[in-house]
């Protein structure tokens, strides 16, 4: 499986912006499809994850209610629609594919199989 992820740039605070994910490849094995980032100094965090068949949502509690993870299936593609956007969302971004099964959707880096390029989200002040 291969992951393209775009849509990152500059942007204001309280601005928004929409991250896309392609997926590519044998697609038809993935369970989970997910959001980390990584801000300049820090551990890799985990921000949103779906569960491709049902459409089940998991957020981390710094972005609930301002970010929003969807997928099409019919385009292989996830999205995450950011808004009200802070300073402290700057971080590179990088979309993220499971193939194991499990209960709960991860929150774990360590559990995603396929990992994209990251697109860098700059929250100016």
């Amino acid at each position: 499986v291969q992951l393209q992820a775009s849509g990152g740039g500059l942007v204001q605070a309280g601005g928004s912006l929409r991250l896309s994910c392609a997926a590519s490849g044998r697609t038809f094995s993935i369970f989970d499809m997910g959001w980390f980032r990584q801000a300049p100094g820090k551990e890799r965090e985990f921000v949103a994850a779906i569960r491709w068949s049902g459409g089940t949502t998991a957020y981390a509690d710094s972005v609930k209610g301002r970010f929003t993870i969807s997928r099409d299936n019919a385009k292989s593609t996830e999205y995450l629609q950011m808004n009200s956007l802070k300073p402290e969302d700057t971080a590179v971004y990088y979309c993220t594919a499971r193939r194991t099964y499990s209960t709960s959707l991860a929150r774990d880096f360590h559990e995603y199989d396929f990992w994209g390029q990251g697109t860098l989200v700059t929250v100016s002040s």
